[in-house]
C-alpha cells in the first residue's frame, strides 16, 4: 500500500493533476485521492495544497517527492550495476592494498575470486595509505583498502570495519601472562612500532596524551610485516589494528599454542 500510494502521489505530483495520473496508471481518480489522503495520514501532514484545480505541492509534499525520486533513482542504478555483474566474463581489476591486509586470509580471497571469475585478471599493488588514496584519486586503480577511513572527500567509502588496536607479542613474552594492558603496561616494554607519520602512530600519541604516557619504541619502521616478525620473536611488543594479525593469531604450533598473542588495550587507571 505505501509504494501504491507514494507512486500515485509522484504521478500526480508530476502530471499536475490526479486526472491525468488517473489516466497514466489505468486506475480510478477517486483511488488516487484515496491513496495519496491515507499517505497523507500517514505522514501526519498535509502534501498537496487544497482547494486548487492543479496540484500545489506544501512543503513536505516537495520532501516526500524528493525522497520518493532518490528511491527511484536508487533503484535504477541497483538493477543496472546487476545487469553489470550478470554480464561480466572478462575484464581487469586493479588493487591497492595497505600491507596490513596481506595475509593468507586476503591471499584466499583472491583465490577464490578469481576460480569463480575465471576470466578476470586482478592487478594488487601493495603501498603506503597516501599512495593508495592518491591512486583512487587518479583512477589507477579500481579499489583501495586502507587502515583507516580517510577524509578525501572526492573519495566514496563503500565499507568500513572497526578495528580496534591491540597490542600484540609472543605467547612467551612476559605481556602473555596478562588478559589486557594500559598503555602505562606498554611503558615498561620493549616496542616495535610504525613511524609517527602513521595512522597507529597518530591514534597512539591521542591515547598517550590522554593517559599521560609517552611511548618510546625500541625498533621503528614502516613494515607491518616486520612488527609482526618482531612480536612473534619474544622480546618486543607492537600495536596493530588486530586484522593486521588475523593469520598468525589464527595459526598454531606443534604444540597446539598460537604463533602470536593478542592483548587488548585498556585505558590507564
Amino acid at each position: 500500500m505505501w509504494d501504491n500510494a507514494l507512486n500515485y502521489f509522484y504521478e500526480a505530483a508530476n502530471l499536475g493533476s490526479m486526472r491525468l495520473a488517473s489516466e497514466k496508471v489505468g486506475v480510478a481518480v477517486s483511488s488516487i485521492s484515496r491513496q495519496i489522503s491515507q499517505l497523507e495520514a500517514t505522514m501526519g501532514l498535509a502534501l498537496i495544497e487544497p482547494g486548487r484545480r492543479s496540484i500545489r505541492l506544501t512543503d513536505a509534499g516537495r520532501m516526500v517527492l524528493d525522497f520518493h525520486r532518490r528511491q527511484l533513482a536508487d533503484r535504477e542504478a541497483l538493477f543496472n550495476q546487476l545487469q553489470e555483474l550478470r554480464e561480466v566474463k572478462t575484464g581487469h581489476v586493479a588493487l591497492a592494498v595497505g600491507e596490513g591486509f596481506i595475509s593468507n586470509s586476503f591471499t584466499k580471497t583472491m583465490d577464490q575470486f578469481q576460480r569463480r571469475n575465471p576470466g578476470i585478471a586482478v592487478t594488487v599493488n601493495s603501498c603506503a595509505s597516501t599512495e593508495i588514496v592518491r591512486m583512487v584519486l587518479d583512477d589507477e586503480v579500481h579499489i583501495g583498502m586502507i587502515l583507516h577511513v580517510t577524509d578525501e572527500p572526492k573519495i566514496r567509502t563503500r565499507l568500513s570495519v572497526s578495528q580496534p588496536l591491540t597490542a600484540l607479542c609472543s605467547p612467551d613474552h612476559p605481556a602473555a601472562k596478562l588478559d589486557s594492558v594500559t598503555l602505562a603496561d606498554l611503558a615498561e616494554y620493549s616496542l616495535c612500532l610504525p613511524p609517527k607519520g602513521f595512522r597507529i602512530r597518530a591514534s597512539l600519541a591521542q591515547a598517550e596524551r590522554r593517559a599521560r604516557v609517552m611511548l618510546e619504541p625500541m625498533l621503528v619502521t614502516t613494515s607491518i610485516q616486520m612488527m609482526r616478525e618482531m612480536a612473534k620473536a619474544g622480546r618486543m611488543v607492537t600495536v596493530l589494528p588486530r586484522i593486521s594479525a588475523v593469520a598468525e593469531l589464527k595459526a598454531a604450533w606443534w604444540r597446539g599454542r598460537s604463533a602470536i598473542r593478542s592483548l587488548n588495550i585498556r585505558p590507564s587507571a
